[in-house]
């Protein structure tokens, strides 16, 4: 396949479009995938981070600027790994760009900590306006690696969060999110707190969260609860104290990587209009379902 630096010049590939804009560093670039009124925008220079989704001119991901507070990015599980800050070059070094057939790629830095990087390939499914994101974690080591794939997408905190699941349980040793389980799913109406607050759940394969009139479904592999890694969970939802914002996220399975081969997974983003109450229904649940075709 042939692989093309993207320059700071709009390139469009079929139903992709890809485009940087510059910003006061010159040197920086935001790219841009779209589908229908659909459109991602992602910042290579910023750790390859998904910095604004939105259906036409409403945007759903958070936008706030403090660090670890906005857009969507993508990490190694389990945190137990590396604890605290998140690995500098999966989260925050410049990724490089690169555009192959009809994907965007951007590819990170190597891990010196951990000796792997990331890749991560935006491409789109006309059909259904969604946005798919495939991302490989490579092991330039020469060792073993025991990781599970791990997206971590920042949404305002002033909607509701909704998957299929039986329970919700306290993790990270912080207190639990007030769900409710009822009309065929597990329910989180956004409330404020002064403490963070997060949960491990066994979901099926989906998450949704909605407000300001947009419905925002990610789609995933489905695993089973003794194939995430320890201490972690298919599904995870933190909240942020006070009315700031809330991650919503989700985990693939805890996977041994040997030296020089790869794990990839992938995720499917759909952004749609939604006039329904932000509130449990059968009718919420419903249209997920069947935005997802499940």
């Amino acid at each position: 396949m042939k692989r093309i630096l993207l320059s700071l010049a709009a390139i469009s590939l079929g139903s992709i479009m890809l485009s940087a804009q510059t910003f006061s560093n010159p040197e920086e670039g935001r790219y841009t995938v779209s589908t229908g009124d659909v459109t991602m925008t992602i910042d290579a220079a910023r750790g390859g981070k998904i910095v604004s989704f939105r259906y036409q001119d409403k945007e759903v991901l958070s936008q706030t600027r403090f660090p670890n507070s906005f857009g969507s990015t993508f990490w190694t599980s389990p945190q137990s790994d590396w604890n605290w800050p998140p690995v500098p070059e999966y989260d925050r070094l410049p990724y490089t760009a690169e555009a192959e057939d009809e994907s965007l790629i951007l590819t990170s830095q190597k891990s010196e900590r951990f000796g792997m990087r990331i890749r991560k390939e935006f491409s789109t499914d006309p059909k259904s306006n969604a946005i798919i994101i495939r991302y490989t974690i490579i092991n330039e080591s020469d060792k073993e690696r025991q990781v599970a794939p791990w997206e971590i997408s920042r949404v305002p905190n002033g909607g509701i969060v909704f998957f299929q699941a039986k329970e919700a349980v306290p993790a990270n040793n912080m207190k639990g999110l007030p769900f409710t389980f009822e009309k065929g799913a597990a329910w989180y109406v956004m409330d404020q707190a002064k403490e963070n607050r997060k949960i491990n759940a066994d979901g099926n394969g989906w998450l949704a969260f909605c407000d300001n009139g947009l419905m925002f479904i990610k789609k995933f592999e489905d695993i089973k609860a003794t194939d995430a890694a320890p201490a972690e969970a298919e599904i995870q939802i933190y909240a942020n104290p006070g009315k700031t914002f809330v991650e919503i996220e989700e985990q693939g399975a805890y996977t041994t990587i040997a030296p020089g081969e790869e794990l990839s997974w992938t995720v499917r983003w759909y952004l749609v209009p939604n006039d329904l109450p932000e509130e449990p229904s059968k009718v919420l649940l419903k249209k997920a379902l069947k935005t997802i075709k499940l």
